[in-house]
């Protein structure tokens, strides 16, 4: 197979900086889509695989999941996109597409296995695949997105997996007019549940451990704030909510969050703690609650949720950044110094 070389960011080894790359994206096929990424969002499972704390990562590794561009080539198949269109990519550029759940466009479920935007086999070119912090991909159609005209590009990036991970959990759950709705942690996750859940005409009740994000909250979308460790605050929500969205990736007492469930609540983890949390029997049988996990979306509902955003102008809250910033980015980001999102404006790779 034809290839062609373009710049990219990327870590070589575990404990080494990002740093310019060039690397090999192939040639578009027929059903290939040729993109130029003008923004990528900055994900902290981006962080966790450049260095390698989750003990999977393949070297050389180009992060990046939360891809917004244009259309620069189309193979002569192409049906659905065409040069200039505004488009996206996020955490699969293939899957299977034959088993139960990629017929039922859940990709992100796929029996043999998703191909991720970085760090999967590449079936195209061997070796693996390398993601958004570059000048250019190719992707097959099946796995593009159209971005709605009236969303800022670049603060529509962090869609593809922080809108499209609280969307998916939110949608399969039914959260809408009438539910009381949860939201645990407000960060890149969290911000975007609270959005969502309030569009979709829910009361929206958040928790946090920081006074301080009481008002920023409030913006968000969120009808009432709860000091989570207030005791007492915590008390007055018990056995009130009929859904919780819980997007935080820190070990955290997730038996006082079930506690606030109402008969047949339900409780989804879309954030994920390293070490495994502690739960009691009767958090869940007095009141037949439900714990549950929610993973990514597949395609059709990724694009559902950015129609969905376009309608209501939602985007996510962004720090624009150079690439050549990523490495100071990433330590902003273990200590939480970010309101919600970095975005690389990915015009800095070519300074």
């Amino acid at each position: 197979m034809q290839t062609h070389q373009t710049k990219a960011y990327g870590a070589e080894t575990s404990g080494s900086l990002l740093k310019p790359l060039t690397i090999s994206r192939r040639e578009p096929a027929p059903h290939d889509i040729e993109i130029e990424i003008l923004y990528c969002g900055v994900c902290h499972s981006d962080l966790h695989m450049a260095r390698n704390e989750w003990h999977n990562t393949v070297f050389p590794i180009v992060p990046g999941h939360e891809i917004v561009g244009r259309v620069i080539n189309a193979g002569q198949h192409v049906k659905k996109f065409g040069k200039g269109d505004m488009v996206a990519v996020g955490c699969m550029v293939d899957s299977c597409r034959t088993c139960p759940h990629c017929t039922e466009g859940l990709e992100q479920y796929c029996d043999l296995g998703k191909t991720l935007t970085y760090n999967s086999p590449d079936t195209h070119l061997g070796a693996h695949t390398l993601g958004g912090y570059s000048e250019r991909i190719v992707v097959d159609e099946h796995f593009v997105l159209r971005v709605p005209d009236n969303l800022d590009p670049a603060a529509a990036a962090p869609l593809l997996c922080a809108g499209v991970t609280t969307w998916s959990p939110l949608r399969h759950w039914r959260v809408g007019p009438g539910q009381k709705v949860g939201v645990v942690g407000i960060g890149g996750l969290g911000h975007m549940g609270i959005k969502l859940a309030k569009a979709l005409g829910a009361h929206v009740v958040v928790f946090t451990t920081s006074a301080s994000k009481f008002d920023d909250a409030k913006r968000l979308g969120g009808d009432e704030v709860v000091l989570s460790t207030d005791i007492h605050e915590m008390k007055k929500h018990r056995n009130t909510l009929n859904f919780i969205l819980d997007c935080v990736s820190a070990e955290h007492p997730i038996n006082d969050y079930m506690s606030l469930l109402t008969t047949d609540g339900t409780l989804v983890l879309v954030g994920a703690p390293e070490k495994p949390m502690p739960v009691s029997a009767f958090s869940l049988i007095p009141g037949r609650r439900s714990l549950a996990g929610s993973n990514i979306g597949g395609i059709r509902e990724t694009q559902e949720m950015l129609d969905f955003c376009g309608e209501h102008n939602l985007v996510a809250d962004i720090e624009l950044i150079g690439i050549q910033d990523i490495n100071n980015a990433y330590e902003r980001l273990v200590k939480g110094d970010v309101q919600y999102r970095f975005v690389i404006d990915m015009a800095s790779l070519k300074v």
